[in-house]
């Protein structure tokens, strides 16, 4: 789980303006570091198949946002997975 300083940390880098924290850019960031998290505990605990579920639910509605803000602006997702070092 993210911790309410590294979310506060993650939300001041991408978000668009002061009081943004629920842009796609934002959301995006969000769910991957979530993701990384939970990769990282699926690595040491490889029969946790309830957090694999849950993996599984974060990277398909992260792919749902990226889909979204692709459509939206194109040149906002180049940048964001730039930013993310995201493969697509």
């Amino acid at each position: 789980m993210l911790d309410k300083a590294s979310k506060a940390k993650i939300i001041e880098a991408y978000r668009q303006n002061p009081k943004d924290s629920g842009s796609p850019e934002v959301q995006i960031a969000l769910l991957t570091e979530r993701i990384n998290l939970l990769s990282q505990h699926l690595a040491v605990h490889r029969h946790d198949f309830s957090s694999r579920v849950g993996l599984m639910r974060l990277v398909g509605q992260r792919k749902r946002l990226l889909a979204y803000l692709k459509r939206e602006d194109p040149q906002r997702y180049q940048n964001l997975l730039q930013r993310l070092n995201l493969r697509k």
